[in-house]
This record gives C-alpha cells, structure tokens and sequence, in this order.
C-alpha cells in the first residue's frame, strides 16, 4: 500500500502516485491565469463575470493540472482519479481535455494552458497565480439537509450526498448513485452541484446540470429521495432605542 505524501497546498492531500486528492474541507483555493479565475471552493471557472460551464469531471480534471502545474500528470494518475478502480476508455480523457480546451479557447498544438505529454499525460502550461485568502467573515448561519425524520447538519465545507454509507449524507435507496451529488457550504452562500449521476439531482423541478445556489426551503430530488434545505437566520441583538428627553 502507498504511502501518504504530504503537500504545502492548501486544500488538497497527496497520495502515492505522486496526484494531489482535494480535500473535502478548505481552504479551498482561487487561482487566476490569464483571464480566467478558477475557484475551488465554489467549483467556478469564471472569465470576468462570465461563468464558463464545465462538466464535474472536466472541472476535476482542470483543477488538478493547475494545482499540479507545471508536473506532467500521468494518464493512469489522472484515470485513476477520476474513475477510481473502474476501467474505462482512454478517448474518456482526451474528450475532457478537449472539453477544457473549448472552454479555455485553447489549441493542442499552440496551448497556452494544458499541454499533450505525447504518450504520457498532460500539463498546466500557463502562467498562474493563487490568490491570498478572503478575510474572515461571520459564519454561515446554521443549515442542514432533511429527509424524513432524519437530520444532516451541515457546517462549512464539502457534504458529498449518496448511497456510500461511509458518507456524511448517505441516502439507502435502489435510485441513488454511491456518489451523488454533493453540497458546499462558505461564507458566501450554499451550493449543490450534481456529480453526473444515473438517476439527476433536481432542484425543484429544475435538473442540476452546473452548481445552483440553495435558499430555505428549497426541495432537492436525489434519484426519487425528496430532501429540503433548510437554514436559520443568525439571530441578530436589538439595539435599545434612547428615550427622548422628558419636557
């Protein structure tokens, strides 16, 4: 068995391949080359204000080759992470690097960002920069997930949602995936994002295709499991009004 390696990243964990696993707890980085930002606590990949969608796994992948960068990753490395333990074909791979590059306006033979390995792998080839983390805010207000009578609090970080029972928010049902979908809680604001899921994630009636903001009271379908979101104000001191003067 591999040993565990240690990186000086923030928010992500080696393993013996030499691949960085992000952690399900932050800081979460940001990290900016060219004109782009790619955020992982939020899972983003803006340019401006403009968000550039990509598929969950084409996001994974984006995200290790920049944290990663400038190391060549192997294509076994990246499989592996991506599919781990399932054997799947290597046209997978080269259609979500050609995913990233459409959304990035990259070419494979000029890149400016991810780079061919020819006959190993890819590499981040781009000039980045991680940026320094926010100031402290105030926590989030309470918030969890309801299904039934059971509870699941969630406090700020990454709740994976699925059929594992190994997993904070784990759902015994025939039409939920091991791994479903997931929900991040920052300062900012909760986010569910479906993980590619045989049976959909739906917010409402709306299918999750890319991360959607939660608010209270929002019905989320998980394969055909109705949970809620739910989350409580921070309860905030009233202010004693002066009385005015007497005449």
């Amino acid at each position: 068995m591999g040993s565990k390696i240690a990186t000086d990243r923030a928010g992500v964990s080696g393993d013996s391949q030499g691949f960085r696993r992000f952690s399900p707890r932050g800081p979460f980085l940001t990290i900016r080359f060219g004109p782009f930002t790619l955020d992982l606590g939020t899972r983003q990949l803006t340019r401006g204000r403009r968000e550039m969608h990509l598929a969950p796994k084409a996001f994974e992948l984006l995200a290790a080759l920049v944290v990663e960068r400038p190391k060549v990753l192997s294509k076994a490395a990246l499989q592996e992470r991506l599919w781990p333990g399932t054997f799947v074909a290597e046209a997978n791979l080269s259609n979500l690097v050609a995913e990233i590059r459409a959304a990035l306006g990259d070419q494979a033979r000029a890149p400016l960002f991810v780079r061919t390995a020819h006959g190993f792998g890819y590499a981040f080839c781009g000039d980045a920069s991680t940026m320094p983390p926010p100031e402290p805010r105030p926590d989030r207000p309470p918030c969890w997930l309801e299904w039934g009578r059971r509870r699941f609090p969630l406090s700020v970080g990454e709740h994976v949602i699925g059929r594992d029972p190994d997993l904070e928010v784990s759902l015994d049902a025939s039409t939920v995936s091991r791994r479903h979908a997931r929900v991040v809680v920052t300062a900012d604001g909760t986010v569910l994002e479906d993980f590619g899921s045989k049976n959909g994630t739906f917010r409402g009636d709306a299918r999750v295709t890319s991360p959607v903001h939660l608010a209270d009271g929002d019905d989320i379908r998980i394969g055909s499991l109705l949970i809620t979101y739910h989350e409580r104000p921070l309860v905030m001191s009233t202010d004693t009004q002066a009385r005015p003067p007497t005449a």
